[in-house]
């Protein structure tokens, strides 16, 4: 059973609150880091890192919302960001203005201790003056859930018990919990967060179900972008019908529904198609091995990493915001961007975090993109 906790005194700070995200407001446009790599090779793995990190810096200056992290281990080349918070606390303290968020924290228990969770996030928002976003998940890869011993018959339980006593951490002066998988005694959680009641709170949805879930819980949707606009449509509306009616208080509600397509679009149409789909396709077929495949990969993903063949590319090319095609990508030029984003606001989205940094494609090409969609697209948005 839940024991109660010491209610927190109400802190007066200036930052953005969590209910600055509603439905109706203009779209969001964030950057989605994954340090991926097409070739694991030590010096690839070394600089991936600095690579982001001067994305993350070029994202400030031109004005994007939030970068994003994610924490994967052992998805060789397909991600080697097993470390977000120092990520993140590293570029905090080389921005101004950009939100930093955890898409996601790694939450069941066997991942992340709870308590160590709540302090890393407060510790990144005092240091950033208020700009955390902190997002939750569990990993649907084997690889992971193997790693650290995760019994996937609980995986569910334990994620959602650890989820909750988050928020009630930060909230709290003196924190108690007896539960299944944890039994903590009065313990005095510190340090607290700047934002309050806490930073904005998101949860990572795969399906359909996950963001009713999201909804119901008063979080923020973090949602792979699959399926037409008409599949989008109803994902969003099911997520926005279970935040209505969330028994969460509002003012500790984050209702905000995210897309995570796969993004590259410079000013010469036929050169973004080019870097784009190759690069789609490798993150693509990479999530696939790791996260949807009952087979447990432990080495470099049997995956396409050369140039689409003319045929290929073509047929990619003209499948672009075709009338019931796929919603998964922001490839091309301006045009063909503004007409994809133009179908995620229409079906509700909130932000679009925009996989630019995709193992096939060249830092030169992302820091181009991000510039182009920056000057080209944003600002009709």
């Amino acid at each position: 059973m839940l024991k109660q906790c010491t209610p927190r005194r109400r802190l007066q700070f200036h930052h953005r609150p969590p209910n600055d995200y509603r439905k109706g407001r203009a779209v969001k446009f964030s950057l989605l880091v994954e340090a991926q790599i097409a070739s694991a090779t030590a010096a690839a793995e070394r600089q991936i890192f600095h690579d982001c990190v001067a994305q993350a810096l070029l994202a400030d200056e031109l004005g994007y919302h939030a970068v994003w992290a994610v924490e994967h281990h052992g998805l060789l080349e397909y991600s080697h960001c097993s470390a977000p918070e120092v990520l993140l606390g590293f570029i905090a303290a080389r921005t101004r203005r950009i939100r930093l968020g955890h898409g996601v924290t790694l939450t069941p228990h066997r991942y992340n201790h709870p308590i160590r969770v709540a302090e890393r996030i407060a510790t990144l928002d005092i240091l950033s003056h208020g700009r955390v976003n902190w997002g939750s998940g569990k990993s649907a890869s084997r690889i992971e859930q193997d790693a650290f011993e995760i019994d996937r018959n609980e995986l569910d339980e334990q994620w959602r018990e650890a989820f909750e006593m988050i928020p009630r951490m930060w909230r709290s002066d003196l924190f108690e919990h007896s539960g299944k998988f944890f039994n903590i005694p009065p313990t005095p959680i510190i340090p607290k967060p700047v934002q309050v009641p806490h930073p904005p709170i998101f949860i990572a949805c795969s399906r359909m179900e996950t963001a009713v879930q999201a909804g119901r819980l008063g979080a923020g949707s973090l949602n792979f972008t699959v399926g037409g606009d008409d599949q989008l449509l109803g994902k969003v509306a099911a997520y926005r019908a279970a935040i209505s009616s969330s028994a969460v208080p509002r003012h500790r509600m984050t209702e905000q529904f995210c897309c995570t397509p796969t993004a590259i679009v410079l000013g010469d149409d036929e050169r973004a198609c080019e870097h784009g789909f190759r690069g789609a396709r490798y993150f693509q077929q990479g999530l696939a091995t790791y996260f949807f495949s009952p087979n447990r990969v432990p080495g470099p993903p049997d995956i396409a990493r050369d140039a689409l063949s003319a045929a290929a590319l073509a047929k990619a090319k003209a499948s672009r915001n075709a009338a019931g095609s796929s919603l998964n990508a922001i490839i091309g030029d301006p045009s063909a961007a503004r007409e994809s984003v133009s179908r995620f606001r229409d079906a509700g989205v909130d932000e679009l975090i925009m996989v630019m940094q995709m193992g096939t494609v060249p830092q030169e090409i992302v820091m181009e993109s991000l510039r182009v969609f920056a000057e080209k697209v944003m600002p009709h948005f």
